[in-house]
């Protein structure tokens, strides 16, 4: 499971650590190589496999039906744990080698073992289909299978919403070479680019490294790198509009050919929630867009700017410039997590002591950060790129919170470790919330003033940029449908997206009509509107914060089970059961009221240090 991050906040150089020399992550307990007879032997094993559930699944019995379906979901649940193994070591080698032709090999080979099991899936989903009834009854029944009511009732849903077997084997292996290949492309292509930063010395930059730049303290320099950004991606426009006209029209085919009514109607129920929960999200992510613009109004007069460029919305600010070395942030992080829950602290101690974490940047490193499992070996692999600032450190909290969800789901069937976008930030907003609220808890009024604006800068990426983002993606898929988007015509979606969201908050002469190039969000075929759950995640991850601060340390147990039904029930469910009603906009709202205090307190704060410098 992937939780790609870069939404948040982009990848930032490592340049606070005095030379300290950044761990990379150790793949060897996972698979020792790709020549190794482990891994060669788990490819085998998996084809193995694949053959057995296809040929069991073909003949179901008309007595012993329970059998048969008990014996099914056994195959299912080994297989999906070995095929997501093979496929996450696979990718975890290719995202930090991109120009390493073995791991993109080893990629697509681990999807071509895997159309049997996509093949499996829709013969399930058949069989359970045509036999409901009687699933039924088992689900009433036996308890075994009623583990798996969550499951079953979901596959038959969505067997109404594929085509034949023929067809969807056809569409499957048609994907390898098709909508993913065009994802690969964005990765490779924005990993590798690079440009010109020194005429003198010829010195470069890859596109990385000028996002990077976008968090130094020098204008000067965030400008230079913010423009060199754009011309670089202009260079490279052909190919990414391509890719993401490629991904969009692959999506809107599949989806038009499953039955779906449009690629919103797909996310929605991926995200296991429903309509009305995803209008009242977006309605009060809507209303709260006056608040940001205060925020960014704010933060431009803290920077004695008339108002801000896009360039300047990571600009550092305030005293929340401590640095921290990698051992100083496992330190503060280890410590923050056992106070909430030793279990939780004792986890992420061994995942910095088992070097699960990739924190070095460099060349053919992805950009961004995110958290990637292998439930065959229990484990799971981090992958950020430290600074040394705090920043820095909630990121890795973040993607050690993701680290954490699926250590607390270990040992539940296989299905059920697999939570939608929704609830799987959950985990990560509660876990970087801790480290936040401890450090701003104990910080001087300089040192707050830059965490809360650190904190208040990446929740302004999660609610306004993610909101502008969702509106263009809405745009390209309408657009799509008529025919191919040139690049010029994504560039316009953009900034009108960007235009509609950050209002006047923003220099209306400074956006980023390249947005769409650089986030690998946007060229998933299999995952579209892949931004609103994170919104959701913010806002109920941090009202399960509001709830421990209520309830106190009575509340770990509480939290724990909440994680672990995060996977065997719809997002609607799991937050009624922690006291939310999500399909209503006074949930949401009460979440962006915590995010509005601290605008004001911002305000304020930037007011203070306005008087003091006069």
């Amino acid at each position: 499971m992937v939780g790609f991050d870069d939404s948040r906040r982009a990848a930032r150089d490592a340049g606070a650590g005095a030379g300290e020399l950044l761990p990379t992550w150790d793949l060897d307990p996972i698979y020792p190589g790709f020549d190794s007879d482990q891994y060669t032997g788990a490819k085998h094993r998996l084809a193995t496999l694949s053959a057995k559930l296809t040929a069991h699944l073909s003949s179901p019995p008309l007595d012993g039906f329970a059998a048969w379906l008990k014996l099914a979901l056994e195959l299912e649940d080994e297989s999906g744990r070995l095929l997501e193994t093979l496929g996450s070591y696979a990718y975890a080698s290719y995202s930090v080698a991109t120009r390493d032709p073995t791991p993109l090999a080893e990629i697509n080979e681990i999807e071509a073992l895997s159309l049997p099991l996509k093949r499996a899936e829709v013969m399930f989903r058949n069989v359970l289909a045509s036999r409901r009834e009687e699933v039924e009854r088992l689900i009433s029944g036996d308890p075994s299978i009623a583990a798996y009511a969550f499951h079953l009732r979901e596959e038959i849903f969505l067997q109404s919403k594929q085509m034949g077997p023929e067809l969807e084997d056809l569409a499957e292996d048609l994907l390898r070479s098709g909508g993913d290949a065009w994802g690969r492309l964005q990765e490779a292509v924005s990993s590798n680019a690079s440009i010109v930063w020194d005429a003198a010395t010829g010195g470069r930059k890859t596109l990385v490294e000028l996002r990077n730049l976008a968090y130094e303290a020098d204008r000067a320099v965030r400008e230079k790198a913010f423009r060199l950004e754009l011309e670089l991606l202009k260079q490279s426009e052909l190919p990414l509009a391509a890719a993401l006209n490629g991904v969009k029209g692959f999506a809107t085919t599949l989806n038009k050919r499953r039955g779906w009514d449009g690629a919103i109607e797909k996310s929605i129920r991926q995200a296991r929630i429903t309509r009305p929960t995803l209008d009242a999200l977006i309605g009060e992510l809507e209303a709260s867009l006056p608040a940001w613009r205060r925020y960014l109004k704010a933060k431009a007069s803290l920077l004695g700017l008339k108002s801000c460029a896009f360039y300047d919305l990571f600009a550092p600010v305030g005293g929340g410039g401590r640095s921290y070395s990698f051992a100083q942030a496992r330190e503060f992080i280890v410590a923050k997590f056992s106070a909430f829950d030793p279990g939780m602290g004792a986890f992420a101690a061994r995942a910095f002591d088992g070097r699960w974490l990739d924190a070095r940047p460099r060349e053919g490193k992805v950009g961004g950060a995110y958290c990637i499992d292998f439930p065959e070996a229990r484990a799971a692999r981090v992958l950020c790129n430290f600074d040394g600032s705090f920043s820095g450190v909630s990121t890795m909290a973040h993607e050690l919170g993701h680290a954490w969800h699926a250590e607390v789901v270990r040992g539940l069937p296989y299905v059920y470790t697999q939570y939608p976008m929704t609830l799987a930030e959950t985990a990560s907003i509660f876990a970087e919330t801790i480290v936040f609220e401890d450090a701003v808890r104990s910080a001087g009024a300089e040192e707050r003033l830059g965490l809360l604006e650190m904190h208040l800068q990446d929740a302004c990426q999660v609610i306004v940029d993610i909101l502008s983002r969702y509106r263009f993606e809405h745009a390209v898929f309408e657009r799509r449908e008529k025919g191919e988007l040139p690049p010029e015509e994504f560039c316009t979606l953009m900034l009108d997206a960007q235009r509609s969201t950050y209002g006047d908050g923003l220099d209306a002469q400074a956006l980023h009509p390249y947005m769409w190039a650089v986030k690998s969000h946007y060229y998933s075929p299999a995952l579209s509107f892949y931004n609103f759950p994170y919104a959701f995640g913010l806002l109920f991850g941090t009202g399960l914060y509001a709830r421990y601060e209520a309830e106190g340390p009575g509340f770990t147990e509480s939290y724990r089970r909440i994680l672990k039904r995060t996977g065997m029930a719809s997002a609607v469910e799991v937050t009624a059961e922690a006291g939310f009603d999500i399909e209503t906009g006074d949930f949401w709202r009460s979440g962006i009221g915590i995010f509005e205090k601290q605008i004001a307190e911002f305000e304020t704060l930037v007011a203070r240090a306005g008087s003091a410098g006069r």
